[in-house]
């Protein structure tokens, strides 16, 4: 017998949707990983918060393993990846109200510091988790 699929997902469309059908605007807080794409300048401490709203994120896809969509960073478009398991938090900016999550062991934090060690002689650049 396999493993149920998780609810997190499932909670997350569901306040995604009543931010949408009451006209707040939807954020997620997100753990970075090594599994995360989203763009690093933007991250703060290993985390990120985004604004997933209709008018923010285009072809946005809440997967069961997988958040996938298109958003602008200063007038460019990224590609946005970030693993379900990443997200701590969903909520409307408005006012605060949703849901938040614990973040799972595989989502630990990666070093968002724009200065990263340089790489050893044959070596490439390390990632240093933060605790």
């Amino acid at each position: 017998m396999s493993e149920p699929t998780s609810t997190k997902p499932y909670l997350m469309r569901a306040i995604y949707e009543w931010c949408v059908d009451n006209g707040y605007t939807p954020y997620i807080a997100v753990t970075i990983d090594s599994n995360t794409r989203v763009p690093m300048e933007y991250a703060r401490d290993g985390e990120i918060v985004l604004n997933v709203g209709p008018l923010a994120a285009s072809r946005l896809q809440i997967g069961n393993e997988f958040i996938d969509c298109t958003a602008r960073f200063s007038g460019t478009a990224k590609e946005l990846l970030i693993p379900v398991a990443a997200v701590t938090a969903i909520y409307a900016r408005e006012n605060g109200q949703g849901m938040s999550f614990e973040a799972a062991k595989e989502a630990a934090p990666v070093e968002t510091d724009p200065a990263p060690e340089p790489p050893k002689p044959g070596g490439k650049p390390a990632l240093r988790r933060v605790k």
